[in-house]
């Protein structure tokens, strides 16, 4: 992270001057000040990693500046300037909280060693700060993952499997399935924890505003380029890049992403230097990218390179058993955070919820039970505190628990069965089959809208076979 901007404040013109040259040289922002009264202004107003003042300043001396500038900014570090090198100026500066002191005059590599010192001190202290941060924030992202489904189990053996590895990984899902969280637990779970976790929707920001959130930009690239802009990826140097809704990145934008995992490196926008980056991709999307790349419309060399692991978050819809524990979960943590007494369901209540179809996933489960919180004023929520809930989505009451195709044949099979003393008839078999097989290839000839060469593939049959398919199940194409 290093050093930035530096304030310099003296009485001394010259030294101003002398200070200021040198440091920008050196690539920092420098602002001056004549007084201690301006340089605490200036701390009020503007953040700085660093200050060197003068000890002796008219109307506020460095002494009092130093104290009351650390009431306002208390990771401001200060060192000390004075023309006289006694102790009793060196031990009250360290009493006041300076940083270190040097005694005038001085060599400028005296001035460079104590900024390569300051900048080392503000890189501990940063990484402190964010791998506290970070165990924070893993804490909160594994007590918010809930689910023993078997498949969240899957996922959580797939964090495992991956989260000791820098492998690229995909994680794909429906909105509202918590993708996010995901990506976070991998980085938490990693090597990489205590360095940064940062995350970009490619989805939420303008198609020619991206690259230069991405990669950054010099000073002067463009109009408003005023200074120059640290992008995503040197934000996230040693640590995991996350790219949420990557299906969205416009196609040109993809060709660049596809060379920072090829070469790791980047360039700022306006810039000739390659920028290597030390970064983690983990990427998502609640889009069919690989239906995005028989369109042209996602690259095909970018999407393997993403899909190194993939990693597939269902619906809620088809992981009820994780309903209840959802809700439970929800319930309590509304109830702490809007410092409401305790509230639970009723079992019809509950009974609705799970049978609900949640069309926006668990982020949909979550803002319904904030909301009946909220609006209930009884510490039992009924059915009546969810009454919109079949009026907004379908219900599914009717529906067994399990909803996988197998189940649903089969119940449809017994009801078609009922009452037939005899089943030697001989060709129940092909009849079944053909039953099952014509809305499957109907559906996916539907899909890839009349092209037999890509439904095939999807089919995992050869295309002469979908072709006698076709004919002998009298299958109309569609075609757009």
């Amino acid at each position: 992270m290093g050093l930035h901007r530096i304030l310099v404040a003296d009485d001394e013109e010259s030294m101003r001057w002398v200070l200021s040259k040198a440091l920008r040289k050196k690539g920092y922002t420098v602002d001056l000040a004549a007084d201690g009264n301006e340089a605490l202004r200036q701390v009020r107003e503007q953040s700085y990693d660093l200050a060197i003042v003068d000890i002796k300043m008219p109307g506020m001396t460095g002494l009092d500046f130093l104290e009351k500038a650390r009431e306002v900014r208390s990771d401001l570090l200060v060192v000390v300037m004075t023309a006289e090198a006694s102790m009793k100026n060196a031990v009250e500066a360290m009493k006041r909280g300076a940083y270190d002191y040097i005694t005038k005059p001085f060599d400028l590599e005296v001035v460079d060693a104590i900024i390569e010192k300051v900048s080392r001190a503000r890189d501990v202290s940063s990484q402190v700060s964010l791998l506290k941060q970070e165990l924070k924030d893993r804490y909160q992202v594994e007590k918010n993952i809930v689910g023993n489904s078997p498949a969240m189990q899957e996922v959580y053996k797939t964090i495992g499997k991956v989260a000791v590895s820098d492998v690229t990984v995909l994680i794909q899902g429906e909105s509202g399935t918590g993708k996010e969280l995901i990506a976070r637990a991998i980085h938490f779970n990693s090597s990489r924890l205590g360095k940064p976790f940062v995350a970009i929707n490619c989805a939420a920001i303008p198609k020619d505003l991206l690259e230069s959130e991405l990669f950054g930009s010099e000073r002067g690239a463009f109009t408003g380029a005023t200074e120059r802009k640290i992008g995503k990826f040197e934000q996230a140097h040693h640590g995991t890049i996350f790219l949420d809704e990557i299906g969205d990145m416009p196609l040109d934008l993809q060709a660049k992403i596809l060379r920072v995992l090829q070469e790791q490196e980047i360039t700022r926008i306006g810039g000739s230097q390659n920028i290597p980056v030390d970064v983690r991709v983990v990427a998502a999307t609640n889009q069919e990218l690989l239906e995005k790349v028989r369109n042209r419309e996602f690259r095909e060399d970018l999407f393997y390179r993403l899909n190194v692991v993939p990693i597939n978050l269902v619906p809620l819809r088809e992981r009820r058993d994780d309903i209840k524990p959802l809700v439970e979960y929800f319930l309590t943590r509304a109830c702490t955070e809007l410092e409401t007494p305790a509230k639970q369901c009723s079992s019809d209540a509950m009974e609705l919820l799970c049978n609900h179809s949640w069309p926006g996933n668990v982020r949909e489960l979550e803002n319904t039970i904030k909301r009946a919180v909220i609006l209930s004023g009884d510490t039992l929520l009924t059915p009546v505190d969810f009454g919109g809930l079949a009026d907004r989505h379908e219900t599914i009451h009717a529906m067994p628990q399990e909803q996988s195709l197998e189940a649903i044949v089969e119940a449809k099979l017994r009801s078609s069965m009922n009452g037939i003393e005899k089943l030697d008839r001989g060709d129940i078999y092909d009849r079944v089959l053909e039953q099952v097989e014509r809305p499957l290839i109907r559906y996916t000839l539907e899909k890839t809208r009349g092209n037999q060469v890509r439904a095939a593939d999807i089919l995992g049959i050869n295309r002469n076979t979908l072709r006698k398919k076709i004919s002998e199940l009298g299958i109309q194409i569609k075609k757009d």
